[in-house]
């Protein structure tokens, strides 16, 4: 029986120990990159985000990318397209491009999850848009309104629509 090796990606093997990746405060939420579109030959973004009591983005849709969240602690209302529902720890959720979502932590502990985006290329949205941030989580900075401008006049170029 002949065995079929499959061609390598152009994706890098590597390792990336906790709490060493990029971070950013957005706004709000600090998120840490666990692997980028140079790192996995573009084929996918992955991030850990932390999401605060109440924290999380406004509704908008990727007309580029899927969007995954895994769900390691606390709890978030996930609205998908016109359906809301409630995720809780283990919870996977899958957002096909051209859906309107959001996610806002309705718990009261700190959320913590993997956001992963397919294919990659919104993390220069994050790099250009947020503030670099200490790997550990802390008080985020008292600068929403600056860095939600920001966000919207970045968003077009990346394929973003908030609604």
């Amino acid at each position: 029986m002949t065995m079929l090796t499959p061609e390598p990606t152009t994706g890098r093997l590597f390792h990336r120990p906790v709490a060493t990746g990029p971070a950013y405060w957005g706004p709000g939420d600090h998120y840490t990159f666990l692997v980028t579109g140079e790192e996995s030959g573009g084929a996918y973004f992955a991030m850990e985000a932390l999401v605060p009591p109440a924290g999380g983005p406004p509704p908008h849709i990727h007309t580029r990318e899927d969007e995954t969240y895994y769900l390691l602690t606390g709890q978030l209302e996930v609205l998908l397209g016109e359906e809301t529902i409630v995720a809780g720890p283990n919870d996977f959720v899958n957002i096909p491009r051209g859906i309107v979502h959001r996610f806002t932590n309705t718990g009261t502990e700190t959320a913590r999850m993997v956001i992963t985006f397919t294919p990659a290329g919104i993390e220069r949205w994050f790099e250009e848009t947020l503030e670099r941030a200490p790997n550990e989580m802390q008080e985020a900075p008292d600068n929403m309104d600056e860095v939600v401008a920001r966000f919207l006049a970045a968003a077009p170029g990346y394929g973003l629509e908030f609604v």
